[in-house]
């Protein structure tokens, strides 16, 4: 095997043995044997999945059909597609931590949203997007939920000349192809999220034209009654984006007294830790106690970086 090009999984299953390693490779070779049986994925995602170009494992996997849906921030909504018209235009900072004051106000003043090591430029990403999502929002005929705005702007191909990324790597892109659910609670946390709420406020759209949380969760309820496969919880971080669609299991069985079947499995990718009271930190025993996960799920703690790990993940149900 050595010397020679082996696949994700050949080389998971050789060298990740042990301690967060190890628990990497039980979690994926469970993941996989989950999906293989007919399985599917509902993913979460919280941190800066997108910038850190998630999508280009991420989007082979809903082209799969391996994802029934996604939870995720404002942020990775919007970042993807951000990342997808400007990708030529992002600036990228070997030595982020030691920059000073001077250097980030350096980078405000040249319109570069900093996120870690990579910049993000205003003018070619956010106000590129923003003038077709205002358009949309104030000619809206009927409310709609945020990323269906997303879904419509990437399906009408206004959009298609200024691909600077492949599209193949941008999982949103591949998300509207499939019409895959998506759940964006706190979506007004999020550069398009203010955006949209400052022009409501000077009136150009109408405050009511995007629908909020709580319609999320309706259609949370009725497509979790109405799914037709056992679903494995994959959680990227923690966060609303995962509490939110997690919770809605007790929110039926509990708050409404139906009948629905617990998660069937579990697997969460975090550096955060429990001893902080945090949700990002809960283990996944934490969640039986709320009736969300059972005694019998199959349950994942991996302690490590996302960035690292989800690309690994996904290759290897993917075995490429």
């Amino acid at each position: 095997m050595r010397g020679d090009a082996v696949s994700v999984r050949a080389f998971v299953d050789e060298h990740y043995r042990h301690f967060n390693a190890g628990t990497l490779q039980r979690a994926a070779r469970s993941l996989t044997e989950f999906i293989n049986a007919g399985g599917k994925v509902f993913l979460t995602l919280a941190g800066a999945m997108s910038t850190a170009e998630l999508g280009r494992s991420l989007a082979p996997m809903i082209r799969a059909g391996h994802i029934a849906a996604i939870s995720c921030t404002g942020a990775n909504l919007e970042e993807d597609l951000f990342n997808l018209v400007a990708y030529d235009h992002y600036e990228r900072i070997e030595s982020h931590e030691n920059l000073a004051p001077s250097d980030d106000q350096r980078l405000l003043e040249r319109h570069l949203n900093r996120v870690t090591d990579t910049c993000i430029p205003e003018e070619e990403a956010i106000r590129t997007v923003e003038s077709h999502l205002i358009a949309r929002w104030s000619s809206a005929p009927e409310p709609q939920l945020p990323h269906a705005f997303l879904y419509d702007l990437l399906r009408s191909g206004d959009l298609e000349a200024t691909y600077q990324a492949d599209p193949a790597d941008s999982w949103l892109l591949a998300a509207a192809e499939r019409d895959l659910p998506l759940y964006v609670p706190g979506w007004e946390d999020s550069t398009l999220g203010n955006i949209f709420a400052a022009r409501s406020l000077e009136g150009e759209v109408n405050t009511h034209a995007v629908l909020g949380g709580v319609h999320y969760m309706h259609h949370l309820a009725d497509f979790y009654q109405h799914n037709h496969h056992r679903l494995a919880f994959l959680q990227v971080g923690g966060g609303i984006a995962g509490d939110f669609p997690i919770c809605v299991v007790p929110l039926l069985t509990q708050d409404m007294q139906v009948d629905a079947p617990l998660w069937s499995w579990f697997a969460q990718v975090t550096d955060a830790t429990a001893s902080y009271g945090g949700y990002s930190g809960a283990p996944p025993n934490e969640k039986i106690s709320w009736g969300k996960l059972s005694i019998d799920t199959p349950r994942f703690n991996i302690h490590s970086d996302a960035t690292i790990v989800m690309p690994l993940l996904f290759g290897y149900v993917l075995d490429r």
